[in-house]
């Protein structure tokens, strides 16, 4: 026979006691681990909560608990509040009526909860303690107690003459200092355990193996990741003693098995006669389509295989099967406009296809973008502070693919309401008398206050680093102007020493810089192009003067950065490279620079005596690759896909400068021809990539 299940969740977060700092989080805390707890598509416990009550209250209401269970219950305790410590070492779990000077009479000793549990029938306990352990003195004592607050040793394992029991913490032993009667580190609240013990459960991100269950050791191992990612100075601790396997909750994470396509479609699919193969495509499909999703799984399996595998013509009729049920969302990029500072705008995000296509979960890309799964979507809410442009991107993957929504929109101060000026108090006005027959005045209406005129979209104030980057970035192309033509003493020694070389760079460098200016670029195009400009830049390659110039780039690389930082809409990070064109500019930009080491090879083998000259072959194929390699990598997709347009066009007028500075024979003039012709390819495919970042845009 099951047994109950019964959780009882107490926070106490509004302390009589001055010298308890209240905690601001307990309350909301509680009632959405409540909310988690009792939704039945999540859990089935029967749900207590009990907030800011005094110590005999809270007592009373863990003994009834304990008291009251049967050997197949499984009994939930959550303590969201101060945990304190009394001078002999004791632990106290404070009440709203608690005195850290009085804390035997005043707070729910954690002995008085071991006995408890030791009296429970209950074989399976969970108790989770969201506290903060500190040492508890008498007023006016300034002297730390010795020792830490040992929440383990509060509640030893072994005793309870039953399949377990678990203690998961917050964080393990850490001593907070009671100054007189006041606690000193009134920072510490109980938020971060409880939010992510909530998110876990909402979300099933804590069903780690995807079974459909939320195992306790699941559940911990989540906690303690999430709680170690939000703040590193936190770490959750467990004892768990329990026999087997305890399943808190269930999950909509359940990895789907695919179900075996019958014999006799299986070998339909493999026939030689390619009518059979084609027949075996339509019943694949009429599977693929079906409510059973192993049944749709191994259908799509067999599909992708003739996609892959066989003859064109039935790997056409395949590939149109599979694309039937691809994931597809709706709408494919949510634009959520201007939004007011405060509010909280909400958008859904809907699936389309069959069931395999909508068997999917989602993930956000920052913390501000908050998802909630619902059925056959997403609800999609922000949560913004900052004014200015904000862009994200909700992943939502599926067992027949991935794709990415992106969220964008910008966050705008709320319009002043200019309140309409009541008329001074003064004497009543004396009416006039009117004839009889005179029709009344028709009485004006009360004028209100013209609205400003609309100029445009909110436009937010530049950045000052951003600003910086784009006048460095001009100081470095009219540098790079000015020295470029007294390289020759005329126009036909200009283009035959090369001094034009130097132009594409400049026109990079002023580009880059109206990128930094331009309000739809100067957040990511703006800043990838001109790091990835800088890049090449790195190199103390030619004239004095031309070092001085690429040192303005490097400068303006560093601005843009921070620039980057303090905009706290979006963060750069790694990712997979995504599409044909960027797997293209990575692959044209290693050719280049194996073209590059092709002619370092050809002059280290021509002559000793030109090993310099080869060496900076090296450090040009060597920071080309790195800067294509990485641009590859960078997200969001805008700042990468600008990187590389920075890192080609410089890889370029790098390369166009060295074969002049450097002549080259034999060998190397080969490893030069591929190189040049690999970083225009690179820069053509960048620029190719570029459009079609922004149509999608």
């Amino acid at each position: 026979m099951t047994g109950e299940r019964r959780a009882l969740i107490i926070a106490n977060g509004e302390y009589d006691n001055p010298g308890l700092s209240a905690l601001r989080s307990p309350a909301a805390d509680a009632e959405a681990l409540a909310e988690v707890l009792a939704d039945r598509n999540i859990s089935e416990f029967d749900v207590q909560v009990v907030r800011d009550e005094t110590a005999h209250v809270i007592a009373s209401r863990v003994e009834d608990l304990f008291a009251d269970s049967a050997p197949d219950d499984v009994l939930l305790v959550h303590f969201s509040c101060h945990g304190l410590k009394s001078e002999s070492g004791e632990l106290f779990f404070a009440a709203r009526n608690t005195r850290p000077e009085r804390l035997a009479s005043s707070a729910v000793p954690a002995d008085f909860v071991q006995r408890c549990l030791r009296m429970s029938r209950s074989r399976s306990i969970v108790l989770l303690l969201d506290c903060c352990y500190g040492g508890a003195f008498s007023q006016g004592v300034a002297v730390r107690a010795s020792g830490e607050a040992g929440v383990f040793d509060a509640f030893p394992g072994g005793g309870f003459g039953g399949r377990g029991r678990a203690v998961i913490t917050a964080s393990n032993s850490i001593e907070y200092a009671f100054e007189g009667d006041h606690l000193a580190d009134d920072h510490a609240r109980p938020s971060v355990f409880t939010s992510a013990l909530v998110d876990g459960l909402r979300t099933g991100d804590a069903d780690r193996d995807e079974d459909g269950w939320i195992a306790l050791s699941e559940l911990y191992d989540y906690l303690f990741d999430s709680v170690r990612e939000r703040n590193p100075n936190q770490t959750p601790s467990r004892d768990i003693e329990m026999q087997g396997e305890l399943y808190l909750a269930r999950s909509r994470r359940r990895r789907i098995k695919p179900s075996p396509v019958p014999a006799d479609l299986r070998a339909a699919s493999e026939d030689p006669n390619m009518f059979t193969r084609l027949g075996a495509v339509t019943e694949l499909q009429r599977r693929l389509m079906s409510e059973n999703l192993s049944v749709a799984i191994g259908a799509h399996e067999v599909l992708t295989t003739m996609a892959q595998n066989d003859i064109q013509h039935i790997a056409d009729a395949a590939g149109a099967a599979r694309e039937e049920a691809r994931v597809r969302t709706e709408p494919e990029v949510l634009r959520f406009g201007q939004v007011v500072r405060g509010s909280r705008p909400e958008a859904r995000i809907r699936l389309a296809g069959p069931p395999i296509a909508r068997a999917c979960r989602f993930a956000s890309s920052h913390s501000w973008l908050q998802v909630t799964e619902a059925a056959d979507g997403a609800e999609v809410s922000l949560d913004l502070a900052e004014i200015g442009p904000f862009d994200g991107q909700v992943t939502v993957t599926g067992p027949t693919g991935e794709v990415e929504v992106r969220v964008e929109g910008e966050v705008i101060q709320e319009p002043e309401t200019r309140p309409t000026p009541e008329p001074e108090p003064g004497p009543a006005p004396v009416p006039e008398p009117r004839p009889v027959h005179a029709p009344a005045p028709t009485p004006e209406p009360a004028r209100r206050p013209t609205p400003p005129a609309e100029t445009g979209p909110s436009r937010t104030k530049r950045d000052p680093f951003a600003v910086a980057a784009a006048l460095f970035a001009f100081a470095s192309a009219v540098y790079l102007v000015i020295i470029a033509f007294p390289l020759s003493s005329s126009v036909e020694d200009f283009f035959e020493d090369g001094g034009w070389t130097i132009i594409p760079l400049g026109a990079l460098a002023i580009g880059a810089g109206i990128a930094m200016l331009t309000p739809k670029t100067r957040r990511m195009t703006g800043p990838g192009l001109v790091c990835g400009l800088a890049l090449l830049s790195m190199i103390p390659f030619g004239p004095v003067a031309l070092v001085i110039a690429d040192g303005c780039l490097l400068v303006a690389a560093v601005c843009a950065l921070v620039s980057v930082r303090r905009d706290r809409s979006f963060r750069l990070e790694m990712g997979k490279p995504q599409g044909a064109l960027t797997v293209a500019a990575l692959v044209s930009g290693i050719c280049a620079t194996l073209g590059l080491v092709i002619q370092a090879a050809g002059l280290f083998g021509y002559s000793s005596s030109r090993a310099d000259e080869g060496a900076i072959y090296v450090m040009v194929a060597v920071v080309l690759l790195i800067g294509t390699v990485l641009g590859g990598f960078l997200r969001p997709v805008a700042f990468g896909v600008a990187f590389l347009g920075g890192v080609s066009g410089g890889g370029f007028a790098m390369v166009c400068a060295l074969f002049y500075a450097l002549p080259s024979t034999g060998v190397a003039y080969v490893g030069w021809v591929m190189a040049l012709s690999m970083t225009i390819t690179f820069t053509l495919v960048v620029a190719f990539a570029a459009r079609k970042a922004s149509a999608e845009n």
